[in-house]
């Protein structure tokens, strides 16, 4: 692994610095889990595809700059660094995209990442079920073929994006007398479909961050089946690997959060106790290593590895990291770290409430890190079940 980079990718890094320089918002925008924030972040996405920077490592004919994952991972420094909008769409083009690359036909992949990539569509997440949260594998919501189109039938919860997207992906149960991750296929449904009842669900802040998705013998034309019938856990695999591993929280979001928590502890100076400071610090080192990591992860990948059972450690490490940082936050800023940034007395609280209240889903969210303290055993450590 180089640590050093080349004068082209100083070269990228500048390009990407000057245009998120001069493109993002100077205020921020409302909440994507609003109506009037999430029609901003999409307006805010078409800016980014027009500027070609919407999806950096996927190949031009399908909405991206053909970059490699290195340059991906410089623009994600340059994009936090520049204070730019959450992606309204990480569901589509951080895990179902990958997924569509790997497993998608032709015909798939021209009709869905371009407007992936653009967020002309939005995508929601639907694996859980209500008795079906973090053992995928016990997932119940039918959907029998019938001619060139499967018949949904069922529920899915805690769709993340669901109350404002415009599809879903996720498993259905095609095979009636299968058990566990058999019989399983993946499918990508129009939320507009008859049949379907979508139902928001409000967050903590009262804000619809997910959904309820009701089916109701609703019609997914068969040819939106990604990947064999019966064969949708291997996909699922693949897209939480994605999840879990490498694209969906890039270490530049944590090294952001890091600094920022640098800073806050020295605002607050000798009010911080010692022993604070110390684990500052340490958060500080983990997201630098997280960041190694990563880049040993990627220089791996382009020389034609691939991620394994490994994003399991990933995952609980950035999950638990995010989350300690903004616990250390909170605790820096004593009994204002409760006020919401628009509270009278708030001062300059800027965003750690918000985003701890967020970060407590990080352990939970891409499989529970119990269930990947599991797959570790298992998997690389090759204990007994």
């Amino acid at each position: 692994m180089d640590l050093d980079y080349s004068a082209e990718q100083q070269a990228f890094r500048a390009e990407a610095r000057t245009w998120l320089a001069a493109n993002v918002p100077h205020e921020p925008l409302a909440s994507f889990d609003c109506a009037e924030g999430a029609k901003q972040h999409r307006e805010w996405e078409a800016r980014l595809n027009a500027g070609g920077w919407a999806m950096v490592p996927w190949p031009v004919e399908y909405g991206g700059r053909g970059a490699n994952l290195l340059e991906w991972l410089i623009f994600e420094e340059e994009y936090y660094r520049a204070g730019a909008p959450k992606r309204i769409n990480q569901n589509g083009i951080f895990l179902l995209g990958p997924t569509i690359m790997e497993y998608g036909t032709p015909e798939q992949k021209a009709r869905f990442l371009p407007r992936m990539a653009s967020s002309e569509e939005v995508w929601a997440q639907g694996w859980s079920e209500p008795n079906a949260g973090s053992d995928m594998a016990n997932i119940q919501t039918t959907a029998f073929l019938d001619g060139d189109h499967y018949v949904v039938n069922g529920q899915k919860t805690w769709a993340s994006r669901g109350a404002f997207a415009d599809w879903l992906f996720g498993m259905f149960r095609t095979d009636p007398d299968s058990e566990r991750h058999r019989g399983l296929t993946f499918i990508l449904a129009p939320l507009d479909l008859p049949g379907i009842t979508v139902r928001p669900i409000e967050q903590l802040d009262g804000l619809p961050g997910f959904a309820e998705v009701f089916f109701d013998d609703v019609r997914v034309p068969a040819e939106h089946r990604l990947g064999e019938e019966g064969k949708g856990w291997n996909v699922a695999m693949a897209t939480a690997g994605f999840e879990r591993g490498l694209m969906l929280r890039s270490p530049a979001r944590f090294q952001n959060t890091a600094r920022r928590l640098v800073e806050l502890a020295r605002e607050h100076g000798e009010g911080v106790e010692p022993g604070i400071r110390d684990e500052v610090a340490r958060c500080w080192i983990g997201a630098e290593a997280y960041t190694l990591e990563t880049h040993r992860t990627v220089s791996r990948m382009l020389a034609g590895g691939k991620i394994g059972a490994e994003a399991s450690l990933n995952k609980i490490f950035w999950s638990e990291l995010d989350l300690r940082m903004h616990e250390l936050a909170l605790e820096i800023l004593g009994d204002r770290g409760e006020l919401l940034p628009g509270a009278p007395a708030a001062g300059a609280v800027g965003s750690w409430l918000d985003d701890y209240l967020f970060s407590l889903s990080g352990p939970i969210y891409a499989g529970t890190n119990e269930i990947q303290r599991n797959i570790i055993a298992e998997r690389i450590l090759g204990l007994p079940r």
